[in-house]
């Protein structure tokens, strides 16, 4: 099922129940071979929800990620979060187990704090997640469990399911935290906040003043922070944000550019025009001509 983002002018994929759980927070998907619904292929899409997919066999296919293309593995976690981009090349046979869930699902009962868990958090922007051979068993286990009581709706599967999500999550960001070197520190956590606020409000707020002023700090202790944990000055984390969505929103919608600046929070083009100049080296049109003719 689709909504067409208003703000972005991109399909919006929500999360769909299935005839199993009818679950619109949570869902499961096994592929053992053939693949017959290929409906969104080479569609460009967001989803409203997050998704892990543990990829058994994929037989070399590919899938863009903020248009950044992956090779699909065997044995490998691929993990996606709501509002990015996915285009995905023709699947011919898959052997996977994908878990879906919502930000809700996250919130609900005794789940909040998985919120902070370093995969879901994923300052480190990474997709593909490498497993050991000791990895696969414990994961092969979790979603065997997981399957298991996805098939017994009732009143403690939504208990039973949060459990081993969580369990699966917490396994996960501890191989996500050594795949990506990440350190949990005070300063490291504030990082993140930070990080996520501008997820948040990209589309408003361009100044590190004002998220200062969201986290209850001093910009300049904020500054301070950010720099020293990122290595970058902390108003270029909101730069590359909007850079990021500004490349999306040139290659993926044919509106004009004025569009994508007010889409953006420019209230003139014309400073979009020299923002974007300025942080890639070339014009917002010259980018569109030169991705849609390296891709098409």
């Amino acid at each position: 099922m689709y909504l067409l983002d208003s703000r972005q002018q991109i399909p919006l994929q929500l999360l769909k129940p299935d005839e199993t759980a009818r679950n619109s927070h949570f869902r499961v998907y096994n592929f053992t071979g053939d693949i017959t619904d290929q409906s969104d292929l080479l569609v460009p899409h967001r989803k409203d929800y997050y998704l892990l997919v543990f990829i058994r066999r994929a037989g070399g296919v590919r899938q863009w990620v903020d248009m950044m293309p992956y090779a699909l593995k065997d044995n490998t976690i691929y993990f996606t979060r709501p509002n990015q981009i996915i285009v995905k090349e023709e699947f011919k046979q898959l052997w996977s187990t994908g878990v879906a869930f919502t930000k809700e699902f996250l919130l609900f009962q005794d789940n909040t704090l998985l919120n902070n868990l370093p995969l879901i958090q994923n300052s480190q922007n990474g997709y593909e997640l490498l497993l050991t051979a000791d990895d696969i068993p414990f994961i092969e286990d979790l979603l065997s469990k997981i399957n298991d009581e996805y098939q017994k709706p009732g009143e403690w599967q939504h208990r039973m399911l949060a459990a081993y999500l969580g369990v699966l999550l917490t396994y996960l960001s501890r191989l996500s935290a050594a795949q990506f070197k990440e350190n949990v520190t005070e300063d490291n956590l504030l990082l993140k906040r930070y990080q996520a606020k501008i997820e948040e409000c990209f589309h408003e707020l361009h100044e590190v003043g004002d998220y200062a002023s969201l986290l209850h700090i001093s910009a300049g202790h904020l500054s301070e922070v950010v720099k020293r944990q990122s290595g970058k000055p902390a108003i270029k984390h909101i730069h590359e944000r909007l850079v990021l969505e500004a490349r999306r929103l040139l290659f993926h919608t044919p509106g004009p550019l004025k569009e994508v600046a007010f889409k953006l929070g420019f209230t003139e083009a014309s400073y979009f025009n020299r923002f974007f100049k300025r942080e890639t080296g070339i014009t917002p049109a010259e980018y569109r001509a030169s991705i849609r003719e390296m891709y098409h």
